[in-house]
C-alpha cells in the first residue's frame, strides 16, 4: 500500500505550498488508521524539503512517479521515498530512497551472522540499528522476492540511502569494510553529496511513467520468486540436519494439507503442534518453510529467541550472502500492524517463548504476539512445549493460542510429536530429568536400561575438560549453566574476563560477537538458556547454580540467587510483595524448566556439576541406582 503518490510535479507543488507533511499525515490516517506523532510529522517536513532539493532537477522527468511511505506487503515496514519511470533502455525501474536524519554513526563489530549493525542516536536514545544501506537493500529484496509484477516485468530496483544531516569524513564508520556488500547494493549519500544522489536517480529514471509502474507494483500479486524458491530448495538439498523421519513426516504432510486448504477455501486455521525436547519440532518447521515456499506461498519462520533463527539460517545458507532468505526468518515482534491474512503461512517455533506485549505505543496499542501472528496469517502454525517456558514474559500456552484463535475466528487443529530423537531417542531420560527435578512424578527413578551418557562430575573443571575433549570430534559439545552469574555487558567480547568463578574454575559467558552454537571457539565459553534453547548438541556439560538446592528431602529453588542481569525473572520481586505464594510457584517453574531444558540439549550425553553440595549428593544417589553396565562405565 502506498500512503502518498503523485507525479514529480505534484510532489514539488505540495512541498512548495508547505502541504506535503499534512497530506502524508492525512493519508496515513485514512489508509492505515494511525495518528502521526509530532516527531514523525517534523521528520517528514525536514526530509521532504531535502528530497525537494534533490528532485529539483530538469533532467528528472516531471511525470515520473513519486511515492512516499510505501507499506511493504507482509510487513509493517515502509519505504520512505520511491521514484518510478523508465531507464535509457526503456525498461521500467524504481529508485528507493531510505531517508535518515542521523548526525553521528558508530560501527558495531560484526558477529558470525550479523554484520549490518551500526550505532546511532535515534528515538531519544543511543541504539543499535541496521546500516541504512542494508535497510534499503533489504526492502528492495523483499519486493523483488515477493512481488510477481516486479519479477514478470523485470522492473529494475535501485535502492539507496540519503543521510541528509550527516557529513562524511575520512575513514568514516559508515563506509567500513564490513558494510561493503550492502553499500555496493545500495549506496549511501550524505549531506554534501546531493549531486551524486541526483546522478544516481537520473541513471535509472530517464523518462516518466505517469505513476503506471507505481500502480502495477502496488497491485502486484504477492508470491515468492523462482530464485528465492530455488535458493531455499538448494540449501536444504542433502542437508542431513534437516532430514525428517517417522512421525515428523506424518505431521509435516498433515500441516502441508491444512495450509494448502486455507489458501483454497480462504478459511483461517491455526495448528498447534506440541512436542517435548528433541521430538523434531524445528526440523519440521524448517522443512515446512521450504516446501510451502516452493508452492508459491509467502511463508516465514518466527521465533522470539534470536539464537534458533541465527543458527538455522546460518546452517541453511553456509557462506552464501544476499540471497533474500534472511527475510524468511523473523522475530516474534515483527507483526505489529501487519494487516489481516497478509501472509499465507506463519510458522512459530518455540511458541512457548512468545510474549504478551510486542510493542506499546500510542499508535499500536498493547497487543499480544500470539494474536498478532494469528491475525497476520491465513494459516498459523505453533510448535510448542509448555514445559520450556523459562521467563516471566513467556505466555505461550495451548490455552492462550486457542483463546486468540477464537478471537480471530480461526479454526484450531491440534497434533503432537511424541517420538524422542534427542538423548539417543530415550524418552526415559527425559522422564528421569522430570522426576529428578521434581517437575512431575514419573516411574523413572533411575536410568536403568537407558542408552545415554549421564555423569556427575566432582568439579566444574572436570565438566569443562570432558566437553572440550568431546568437542574435538564435530564441534558439537558445549558447557551450559543456570543464570546465576552476572553477565557483564561491557566485557561481553573480552576473552580475558571471566564472569563465572567457582573456586579455581573460571569461564566467560558466551561472547557477543559469535554464534554460540556454531563458533569454533564457543567450547571455551558458557552458554545460557537464551543462547541454547531450541538448539541441540551431541554433548552438554551443565552447571546447576545456587538457584536450585536439595534440602530436607526435596528440590528447592531460590530466585534471589539469580544474577542481577537476568531479565527472565523481571517483575518477580514486585509479584512477591503482592502475592508471595504465586511468585514462588512461578519462580520454581521457571528455574526447574530452565535446568530441564539445559539438561536435554545433548543428543548423546549430559555431564553435570552442582554448586550446592546437597544437590550434588542427591544426584549422586539417584545415579547410584543405575546398574553400571560395561558401556556406561566406559562412558564415564
Amino acid at each position: 500500500m502506498i500512503v502518498y503518490d503523485g507525479l514529480k510535479s505534484d510532489f514539488m507543488r505540495s512541498v512548495e505550498g508547505g502541504l506535503i507533511a499534512k497530506e502524508i499525515e492525512q493519508n496515513i490516517l485514512d489508509k492505515l488508521g494511525f495518528h502521526t506523532t509530532a516527531n514523525e510529522f517534523m521528520s517528514w517536513e525536514n526530509s521532504m524539503l531535502r528530497m525537494y532539493m534533490i528532485m529539483n532537477d530538469s533532467e528528472i522527468p516531471s511525470d515520473a512517479g513519486v511515492a512516499i511511505e510505501y507499506n511493504v506487503p507482509q510487513t509493517a515496514k515502509r519505504i520512505d521515498f520511491m521514484i518510478s519511470g523508465y531507464g535509457a533502455d526503456n525498461k521500467p525501474g524504481m529508485v528507493f530512497v531510505e531517508l535518515k536524519q542521523w548526525q553521528k554513526i558508530e560501527k558495531v563489530e560484526a558477529t558470525d551472522a550479523v554484520v549490518e549493525l551500526v550505532e546511532t542516536y535515534t528515538g531519544n536514545a543511543l541504539r543499535k540499528v541496521v546500516h541504512p544501506s542494508y535497510q534499503a537493500w533489504s526492502y528492495a529484496r523483499l519486493i523483488l522476492d515477493y512481488n510477481a509484477i516486479v519479477q514478470d516485468k523485470d522492473i529494475k530496483l535501485a535502492p539507496c540511502a540519503f543521510l541528509h544531516n550527516y557529513i562524511r569524513r575520512d575513514n568514516d564508520p559508515l563506509d567500513d569494510e564490513q558494510y561493503a556488500e550492502y553499500l555496493y547494493e545500495a549506496p549511501a549519500f550524505t549531506r554534501t553529496q546531493t549531486k551524486e544522489l541526483k546522478n544516481f536517480i537520473k541513471k535509472w529514471i530517464k523518462k516518466g511513467d505517469k505513476k503506471e509502474i507505481l500502480y502495477q507494483v502496488d497491485h502486484g500479486k504477492i508470491k515468492p520468486s523462482k530464485s528465492l524458491q530455488n535458493s531455499i530448495a538448494s540449501m536444504l538439498d542433502g542437508n542431513q540436519e534437516f532430514t525428517m523421519i517417522d512421525e515428523q513426516r506424518v505431521v509435516y504432510e498433515e500441516i502441508l494439507k491444512i495450509s494448502e486448504r486455507c489458501q483454497k477455501d480462504h478459511k483461517k486455521r491455526t495448528v498447534i503442534c506440541k512436542g517435548g525436547p528433541g521430538t523434531g519440532k524445528s526440523v519440521v518447521a524448517v522443512q515446512l518453510l521450504a516446501e510451502l515456499t516452493q508452492r508459491d506461498q509467502v511463508v516465514q519462520y518466527v521465533s522470539k529467541n534470536q539464537a534458533p533463527r541465527q543458527v538455522y539460517l546460518q546452517k541453511l545458507k553456509g557462506k552464501k550472502r544476499l540471497t533474500g532468505v534472511e527475510n524468511m526468518f523473523k522475530g516474534s515482534s515483527s507483526y505489529v500492524n501487519v494487516g489481516r491474512n497478509q501472509i499465507h503461512t506463519l510458522i512459530a517455533d518455540e511458541a512457548h517463548r512468545l510474549e504478551e506485549r510486542s510493542q506499546y505505543t500510542k499508535k499500536t496499542g498493547n497487543e499480544n504476539q500470539i494474536k498478532e501472528i494469528i491475525h497476520s496469517a491465513m494459516c498459523s502454525v505453533f510448535f510448542i512445549d509448555e514445559s520450556q517456558r523459562v521467563t516471566m514474559a513467556d505466555i505461550g500456552s495451548i490455552d492462550e493460542i486457542k483463546k486468540w484463535a477464537e478471537f480471530e475466528k480461526s479454526e484450531v487443529i491440534e497434533m503432537e510429536l511424541e517420538s524422542q530423537f534427542r538423548c539417543n531417542g530415550s524418552n526415559g531420560y527425559l522422564a528421569w530429568v522430570d522426576d529428578l527435578l521434581e517437575i512431575r512424578n514419573t516411574a523413572n527413578y533411575n536410568l536403568d536400561g537407558i542408552d545415554y551418557e549421564v555423569h556427575l562430575c566432582d568439579n566444574p573443571n572436570e565438566v569443562r575438560n570432558i566437553i572440550i575433549e568431546k568437542n574435538r570430534a564435530a564441534n558439537r559439545a558445549r558447557v551450559l549453566a543456570g543464570y546465576c552469574w552476572k553477565w557483564e555487558k561491557a566485557k561481553q567480547n573480552d576473552t580475558n574476563y571471566h564472569d563465572i568463578i567457582i573456586g579455581d574454575f573460571e569461564m566467560s559467558w558466551n561472547l557477543g560477537n559469535t554464534i554460540y552454537a556454531l563458533s569454533d571457539t564457543s567450547v571455551n565459553e558458557v552458554g545460557c538458556i537464551h543462547t541454547t534453547q531450541g538448539l541441540e548438541f551431541d554433548y552438554v556439560g551443565v552447571i546447576l547454580g545456587d538457584d536450585i538446592r536439595y534440602e530436607n528431602g526435596q528440590v528447592v529453588t531460590d530466585f534471589t540467587k539469580r544474577a542481577s542481569t537476568d531479565n527472565s525473572i523481571k517483575g518477580l520481586k514486585t509479584m512477591y510483595k503482592k502475592n508471595p505464594k504465586e511468585a514462588l510457584a512461578r519462580a520454581d517453574e521457571i528455574i526447574k524448566n530452565t535446568y530441564r531444558t539445559l539438561m536435554t540439549r545433548g543428543m548423546k550425553g549430559c555431564y553435570i556439576y552442582c554448586t550446592d553440595p546437597g544437590m550434588q549428593e542427591y544426584i549422586r544417589t539417584r545415579l547410584a541406582a543405575v546398574p553400571k553396565s560395561e558401556d556406561f562405565i566406559r562412558s564415564m
